[in-house]
């Protein structure tokens, strides 16, 4: 074999995809330099080793199958450090063949906007087409572009499994491959730019995979902030503004103001369910960081600004206010005398100065950038700031300076109206169960009452809603507390002092995890009325005052059980005379937060699914009923298991009514980066995000595709006969816990060093107490992925056997209801995945019981060939991904690269499961945990 063989040269070429050459060529470029630095630093052996090993794989999946027994016989017994390098080399490769993909997915994008092709679902041109209708009225869509809130939330990273440092090198090398792009072969600009890509891939050859140490939350907070210079302070602003254009130019709506059609939130220091290391102090960096990242942009705008715009009033003749600012400025340098928008802007300068000294944290963050030559007092709120633009901007389109309004002081304002002091809103979130301990706690000290958690629901909201009435704090500054009292009540006093230095939109939400009852959300009510963050209704010589919050309470409901009782829970939240004027003083708005993530693990794909749709349903009408607006929060992750999926698909198929003007969702782990990481990722997953929700809000039902009660009625048999399969299997069987201990590597996972939550919320072993992220992410690396796919299968027959009508009717729900066709669409997507030849293996070698294995592992085979089979039958094609070509070419790519990591990850588990706790063979296990996750890509 030659030195410049290709690591890769297994791209298909059968594909029918529009520009498919070009990323096979782009794939094989990077194999081939990849190829090329193994060779001259690793050596001739080690390369022979690496391609021996990738044809295999190749050769076994070009005949249909993974070809595990030919690598296991080819990998074993080599030398730990021997298989290192393998496992180095496809991980690498598979970030690399990621990367290309990414970049083409992009460039057909500018391809077909060039052409003026069909615009693509998901765009706002797509959707300003489909809107396009006489029944659909232009003052409708006007309204909703005006009343648009779509808020993505991120969250940590404990899917996260690549560095940030081998982040920003990957980001380089996309941006030489499509530059690359932009030239012909022969063209001298290649060769400079494939140096370049060679010299980024030896830097990642020699970059260590794993971080030495484990993430703390600090972290995870300064990792997420990374994403607004890269991508967020350019994107948000830019599609606000064009919102705003599209409503002046295609709708006649001039005054649309679209600053809160985007608006990014933070669960990164405030989200402290299950994890210690949340603490105030924590929020409180987070918080400091959040503000200092917003003024820096903001005091680096407005400074550049006093030194550009440097027209002479000898020339031009400013408004009134502009130079009415010139004047307080304090800037009395002769040298700028004639240049009163430069004097403005040293002294706006000095203002915002003044203001971030006020509002960063000292002892979190310096004020950044230079210190002002000229003193003003500080702005009272950054709203000034914004006043102060929007008179600038003015002045200069009244003299014909409009374009240099456009270019530089418009960004800047709208910049400032969507990120404020505050960046980004910080929710707060606790799991009911401490909170319950809390209040008790509180209640027993203040001599209130001593048995509150023996109190039943009703004892308890009467309870609750008399402290909410009442002006008495329970806290006394003598009592003694326990640990967990102090720690949350410290928690809750840093976010009082959050808002008063920095604003309401600093933590605009407290979300309460496993929800179920009224009591849940009036123990927050109470626990905030102790630190002013809520006020009792008072009387004065004007009147009543009614109660007030400064901040939305949100219950969350995640189990089966709990997504079923939620429109009665809250029905019963509004009814509460206190609670109800707490959601009036919010402007009559009520947020819910849906989990899918648990919901999954508790029920099931389907019967999670169904149950996450009818309570949607039931909650509109409930909210409709009490009159007042609901917003969903959607808490999704990056894999179908845990609500992911293409994010327009999903949003419209939502019921009719719950996605009103307005949506939450989380973006979690590896998808923030495959989301963010860039301006033109960012650019097409918002204005996805945008386009669906502007769709779901102006379309009616009919228009949307509701179902027919036949349909309901049959999903809801589904759905129950699906839970009851999953049930059996998860919660039945009192083996099952072992044996997904051991066929994955859930327990080996907590040795990498990615996000800082444990595992499980309890210090237990119970599938219960394990958080969904750990749950997806094992049954992922061992190609499994029940939560996505099981009982499936078994509902579809047992619903067909019942019903000869059933089958077809299958089919008819897939062509005509966008919900069923979504939910079949990605378990299609998981089913491509899912290898059970690669889970077979991982049974036989780490399953130790004969019986449990035989028994569990082959009610999934079962399950799995039972769930294929109907799904080819729901959408007429044996091929899972029949809807997704991409995506199947993308997989038919990475298969190779995933096999011989699967066969390394099994024996590197058995060995250390035996006693062999070498460093090298834990390194092994982190690698191949770290290379398949960026194989799957959303694996958590």
């Amino acid at each position: 074999m030659s030195e410049t063989t290709p690591i890769d040269s297994s791209i298909p070429s059968d594909l029918d995809v529009s520009s498919s050459d070009e990323l096979s060529n782009d794939i094989r470029l990077l194999g081939r330099l990849l190829g090329e630095i193994v060779h001259g630093h690793a050596g001739e052996k080690t390369f022979e080793r690496i391609e021996s090993v990738r044809q295999l794989a190749v050769n076994g999946r070009r005949e249909g199958h993974s070809a595990v027994e030919a690598l296991r016989n080819a990998l074993s017994g080599q030398p730990i450090e021997e298989q290192l390098d393998v496992i180095r080399a496809f991980d690498w490769l598979s970030l690399l063949a990621n990367t290309a993909e990414d970049v083409h997915v992009e460039r057909r994008r500018r391809y077909h906007r060039a052409a003026r092709s069909s615009p693509q679902p998901g765009s706002l041109d797509a959707t300003f087409e489909r809107l396009a209708r006489p029944d659909v009225s232009d003052a409708r869509i006007a309204e909703v572009l005006g009343e648009l809130q779509v808020s993505p939330v991120i969250t940590a990273h404990p899917t996260e499994v690549r560095r940030q440092t081998i982040l920003d090198v990957l980001r380089v090398v996309a941006e030489l491959l499509d530059e690359r792009s932009r030239h012909d072969a022969d063209d001298p600009a290649t060769e400079d730019i494939d140096r370049a890509l060679r010299t980024n891939i030896l830097m990642l050859w020699q970059t260590a995979i794993l971080r030495l140490s484990k993430l703390r939350v600090r972290d995870e907070i300064n990792e997420a902030l990374r994403y607004y210079p890269a991508s967020l302070f350019e994107t948000v602003p830019a599609l606000a503004s064009d919102l705003e254009a599209v409503a002046a130019a295609r709708f006649g709506a001039a005054n649309v103001d679209a600053s809160t059609a985007i608006s990014m939130g933070s669960w990164i220091g405030g989200d402290r369910d299950g994890n210690p290391f949340v603490t105030a102090d924590v929020m409180r960096l987070a918080v400091g960081r959040q503000t200092h990242v917003a003024l820096e942009r903001h005091l680096s705008t407005v400074y550049r600004l006093s030194r550009d715009l440097s027209l002479s009033a000898r020339l031009i003749t400013p408004t009134d206010e502009l130079l009415a600012l010139a004047d307080a400025s304090g800037d009395d340098s002769a040298f700028r005398a004639d240049e009163p928008y430069r004097r403005a802007l040293r002294g706006m300068h000095a203002r915002l100065h003044a203001f971030a000294t006020a509002a960063i944290d000292p002892d979190i963050d310096d004020v950044p950038g230079p210190i002002p030559d000229v003193r003003r007092p500080a702005y009272m709120t950054i709203e000034e700031l914004q006043t102060d633009l929007g008179v600038v901007e003015e002045s200069l389109r009244s003299h014909g300076a409009g374009d240099l309004a456009d270019a530089l002081v418009e960004p800047a304002r709208r910049a400032v109206a969507i990120f404020g002091a505050h960046l980004c809103g910080l929710d707060m979130r606790q799991n009911s169960a401490v909170h319950e301990v809390v209040v008790a706690d509180l209640l027993t000290k203040a001599n209130v009452n001593a048995n509150y958690l023996a109190l039943d629901e009703t004892e308890r909201v009467k309870l609750l809603t008399t402290e909410l009435a009442s002006p008495r704090l329970l806290r006394h500054p003598n009592a003694v507390y326990n640990e967990q009292t102090v720690g949350e009540l410290d928690v809750l006093d840093e976010a009082a002092r959050s808002v008063a230095r920095v604003g309401k939109r600093a933590i605009p939400h407290y979300v309460i995890s496993m929800a179920e009852t009224v009591s849940d959300v009036l123990e927050v009510a109470v626990l905030l009325k102790e630190v002013g963050l809520v006020e009792p209704a008072s009387e004065s010589s004007t009147g009543t005052r009614p109660a007030s919050a400064q901040l939305d309470i949100v219950p969350l409901f995640e189990t089966i059980d709990d997504l079923a009782n939620s429109a009665e829970t809250l029905t019963a939240m509004l009814a509460n005379p206190v609670y109800s004027q707490l959601v009036g003083s919010r402007g009559d708005r009520q947020e819910v937060m849906i989990g899918y993530s648990d919901s999954n693990k508790d029920g099931g794909y389907l019967s999670s699914q169904w149950n996450l749709f009818a309570a949607q349903a039931a909650l509109v009408e409930a909210a409709d009923d009490a009159g007042i607006r609901l917003r969903l929060f959607h808490g999704r992750g990056g894999t179908v298991g845990r609500g992911g999926g293409p994010a327009y698909q999903a949003i419209l198929a939502q019921p009719a009514g719950s996605v009103d003007r307005a949506i939450r969702l989380t973006e979690q782990g590896e998808m923030v980066a495959a989301k963010y990481s860039t301006p033109a990722l960012a650019r097409r997953n918002l204005e996805t995000l945008l386009s669906a929700t502007i769709e779901s809000s102006c379309l009616d039902a009919e228009q949307l595709g509701a179902p027919n009660s036949a349909f309901t009625t049959t999903m809801q048999q589904l759905a129950d006969t699906a839970f009851g399969a999953y049930r059996s299997l998860v919660y039945g069987d009192d083996r099952f816990v072992d044996f997904f201990r051991s066929i994955t590597p859930t327990n080996e996972i907590a040795m990498l060093n990615v996000g800082s939550r444990p595992a499980s919320r309890k210090k237990s072993l119970a599938i219960e107490d394990l958080r969904a992220i750990p749950w997806v992410f094992g049954w992922t690396q061992c190609r499994l992925m029940i939560p996505a796919w099981f009982g499936a299968g078994s509902a579809f027959e047992s619903v067909a056997q019942n019903d000869p009508d059933a089958a077809n009717r299958f089919v008819q729900m897939y062509a005509d209801w966008p919900f069923f066709t979504a939910i079949v669409n990605n378990m299609g997507m998981v089913l491509a995945k899912a290898d059970i030849d690669i889970g077979r293996r991982y049974a036989d070698v780490l399953v130790e019981d004969d019986a449990t294995r035989n028994d569990i592992f082959g009610a999934i085979e079962v399950e799995h060939t039972l769930t294929r089979r109907w799904h080819e039958r729901i959408t007429g094609s044996p091929d899972p991904l029949a809807d997704n070509p991409l995506l199947a070419r993308s997989l038919r790519n990475r298969y190779p690269y995933l096999d011989p990591l699967h066969v390394m990850q099994v024996d590197l588990l058995r060995r250390f499961r035996d006693g062999d706790d070498n460093e090298l063979v834990q390194r092994g296990i982190q690698l191949t945990i770290n290379a398949i996750a960026t194989g799957i890509r959303n694996s958590g």
